[in-house]
């Protein structure tokens, strides 16, 4: 039996009764599994999933892996969730196919299903609550374009290649480019596990082999620092577009080592995250996509009180 076979094994012993009962709740229980813990995305997801649980009383729980590689750390945690029979379920998941055979023991069982910030490559989530991804990573590709002339060498330095965020986010840009700015070469895409240590080595080496690159697109919140790390280190003066927000981003955007960045709501994916699984206990019939919305923000709209609300420390 391998290891993905036994995760399942256990959470169809435990829907069967075998397992640990699960504690008596006087309010429902919703059990959130986010992408990871390492960004301060997250702590800002989490604030709007409190924010919401107050208000809806209900009770909310809310972990993630310690990374954004560890795919099957994060079905643990799903199955470890689904052991305890929670009232609803939101699902931020790392590998958009992976998690289906336990969001389907989800499903049978009726647990509602919610998807928050990266959706899955199924119908069984009954909405998400995400960025129009794609639409964001254009919307960098335009302001890239703009910041180099229109003209000249880019890359990408994105987190992985299999949560819906990590692809739409490197589709949109890539897209954008090849079909806005014939005169704009993408040179290259690579991928850093969202780590932003790993980042800076990929951004040094991409920019070691192109000399004559003019920018890079941070493709999430460790990404965009790594990238920034790696300018800073060799010393580089390329137009860095990142995305999200976080203490570090904003402070190199403020010091000029960051052009501008995309910021999600990351308390407004928390917050609808929670509201919609209320309205799903309820029997409520709820859209296909919550959009939480985006913004282009740089040194000089920062302090916006529009931006400032959606920008996380």
């Amino acid at each position: 039996m391998n290891r993905r076979t036994l995760i399942s094994a256990i959470a169809l012993a435990a829907a069967l009764g075998f397992g640990a009962p699960a504690m008596a709740q006087d309010k429902p229980d919703i059990a959130l599994i986010s992408k990871g813990f390492q960004h301060q995305f997250w702590q800002a997801v989490k604030a709007g999933a409190d924010k919401a649980a107050a208000e809806f009383n209900v009770n909310v729980t809310f972990e993630g892996p310690d990374s954004e590689t560890q795919v099957d750390r994060q079905i643990d945690m799903l199955a470890a969730a689904l052991s305890r029979n929670p009232d609803a379920i939101g699902f931020a998941a790392l590998d958009s196919q992976a998690a289906t055979p336990l969001l389907q023991q989800a499903k049978d069982r009726n647990i509602p299903v919610i998807a928050f910030d990266s959706g899955v490559d199924s119908d069984i989530p009954l909405t998400t609550a995400t960025t129009d991804n794609v639409a964001a990573a254009a919307l960098a590709a335009d302001k890239m374009a703009e910041l180099i002339g229109g003209s000249g060498k880019v890359a990408v330095v994105a987190h992985d290649q299999t949560s819906r965020t990590g692809i739409d986010r490197v589709d949109g840009f890539v897209n954008r480019i090849k079909e806005a700015y014939p005169n704009i070469e993408v040179v290259a895409v690579q991928y850093g596990g969202g780590d932003h240590l790993q980042s800076t080595e990929i951004t040094k080496s991409i920019l070691l082999a192109n000399p004559d690159l003019k920018g890079i697109f941070g493709a999430n919140e460790g990404s965009a620092i790594g990238v920034v790390n790696g300018k800073r280190e060799l010393g580089s003066s390329i137009v860095v577009i990142g995305y999200d927000s976080g203490a570090q981003q904003k402070q190199a955007i403020t010091e000029g080592l960051m052009n501008g960045a995309i910021t999600q709501n990351p308390v407004g994916i928390g917050y609808e995250t929670v509201k919609a699984a209320v309205a799903a206990l309820k029997g409520e019939t709820l859209q296909p996509v919550i959009d939480t919305g985006f913004y282009y923000y740089d040194a000089s709209t920062m302090a916006n009180p529009e931006i400032a609300a959606v920008l996380y420390d």
